[in-house]
């Protein structure tokens, strides 16, 4: 990390920590609500209009694959957000790069909504659509580091959790407002207007990221724990050189006191070599762990979208109106699993909704499969209930497996992995699966796999803490 003015020591007053926790608390769910608003709009476009506007196709379920691989684009960009925000956030500080990415975030959405189709400008539509959706990628990568670590490092001792879930209540929240906004564009519509330009609103409303950076920018100070950091490290720093310094005019091994002046410089070696040389292992573990709840989210808020409406025949607005109020029910048991979460510890409740996902994978298709509104409501808010539990602790989790000198690197990778191996190929894999199987049961079985490979990550990483 580099020395900046915030590695002196604080100077504020109980009353102002108070205030600056509760405005980086609040400065971070609203990032994290905003970004993931501009993310998701993508996905419900995908799933509703972008294949036959930017991949016109043979058939209509090649258009939709095309447009889901844009949509997985977005998570293949997302770890190079992750390593550059992350190498950057452990050394300069998790405020700037948060703000820098929902700035990109703003600029890539706004660009989409005002982008010509295919049909007005040819092949060069749909390459300007993954550029700008590679550029949605990199900005969510940065963000999810940057908020979580805004929340869990101003939270008061043993309230990790809950101030974590600020942050993780920002999926619900974009989805919420996504599915609303959509709902509205519709509303006010004809189909035809809304297949000509309706669909771009949701988009344009991501020009008011750029304003909340700015407020970020402004009035939210940089984390006391990344201060704190700091401070620590110019203090090792001047001790070494002092040491080295002494030596030298010593006139003893004047090459290993130049050695050493070399390895106080090491303190403060790069973040990612850090964690690719020692703490790889954790990385994939909170990778593994966490897959199978990104890959269920995104199949219930896009996947499920594209099968009801095109393989079922249900009508568009009252499924999103479904995904609409399941997701509202997470405003709730997020923070609610995140509070049982500091009580009896992360693990556990993380792992109990793991285990309960692989469970509800095959009756909750069962029950879509019947093309009943109300059983679809049912399938999906069970499975949006075990999400929550895994969800609700997992900032708080994350943030505890990595020390916060190289805590935004590898919380954000571990994150960022699960999000491609998991949530990015998801509605693809989903419709390919269909495609190839004809089944449902399919999608329920991948689901099971990625819930195995959870649980397994998750008794490893409970038995390194119980080891500790």
């Amino acid at each position: 990390m580099d020395i900046a003015p915030s590695a002196l020591p604080s100077t504020s007053t109980p009353a102002q920590d108070a205030k600056n926790r509760r405005k980086g608390a609040t400065a971070a769910a609203l990032a994290s609500a905003v970004e993931w608003y501009d993310y998701f709009v993508f996905g419900i476009a995908a799933a509703l209009v972008l294949g036959d506007l930017y991949f016109p196709a043979g058939s209509s379920s090649a258009g939709v694959l095309a447009s889901f691989a844009t949509f997985a684009v977005g998570f293949l960009a997302r770890p190079f957000g992750g390593i550059i925000a992350g190498h950057l956030g452990d050394k300069r500080g998790r405020k700037p790069m948060l703000v820098l990415a929902l700035t990109l975030m703003g600029v890539a959405t706004t660009g989409i909504g005002l982008l010509p189709t295919y049909e007005t400008i040819g092949i060069a539509a749909p390459v300007l659509l993954v550029t700008l959706r590679v550029m949605q990628g990199i900005a969510v990568g940065a963000q999810w580091g940057g908020a979580m670590l805004l929340a869990t490092e101003y939270a008061p001792e043993g309230k990790r959790g809950i101030y974590g879930s600020f942050v993780q209540l920002g999926v619900p929240i974009g989805v919420v407002t996504a599915n609303s906004v959509f709902l509205l564009a519709g509303a006010f519509t004809s189909e035809s207007a809304f297949a000509a330009w309706g669909w771009r609103l949701p988009f344009l409303v991501g020009l008011l990221v750029l304003v909340l950076a700015w407020y970020i920018h402004k009035h939210v100070e940089e984390t006391p724990e990344f201060r704190a950091a700091e401070r620590a490290l110019a203090e090792k720093e001047k001790a070494e050189k002092g040491q080295a310094a002494e030596q030298g005019e010593q006139g003893e091994q004047g090459e290993q006191g130049a050695d050493k002046g070399k390895v106080g410089g090491g303190a403060r070696n790069s973040p990612l070599r850090t964690i690719l040389r020692g703490h790889l292992g954790t990385v994939f573990l909170a990778g593994g762990s966490f897959a199978v709840n990104t890959a269920t989210f995104y199949i219930l808020i896009t996947g499920v979208l594209d099968y009801t409406t095109r393989e079922l025949d249900m009508n568009r607005g009252a499924v999103l109106t479904v995904s609409l109020c399941v997701s509202l029910t997470q405003l709730v048991l997020i923070p609610a699993s995140a509070a049982l979460s500091d009580r009896i510890g992360r693990i556990r409740i993380y792992g109990l909704g793991a285990a309960g996902i692989a469970l509800w994978a095959v009756p909750m298709f069962l029950l879509i499969d019947t093309g009943s509104l109300l059983w679809l409501a049912v399938g999906t808010f069970v499975a949006s209930c075990f999400l929550s539990i895994m969800y609700g602790p997992q900032a708080a989790l994350f943030a505890e497996l990595f020390t916060p000198e190289m805590r935004y690197t590898g919380a954000s990778l571990g994150y960022q992995i699960a999000a491609v191996l998991g949530g990015g190929l998801a509605p693809f894999v989903m419709v390919l699966l269909l495609e190839t199987t004809g089944t449902s049961m399919s999608v329920a079985a991948y689901i099971i796999g990625l819930a195995v490979i959870a649980l397994g990550s998750i008794k490893v990483l409970a038995d390194r803490a119980r080891s500790r």
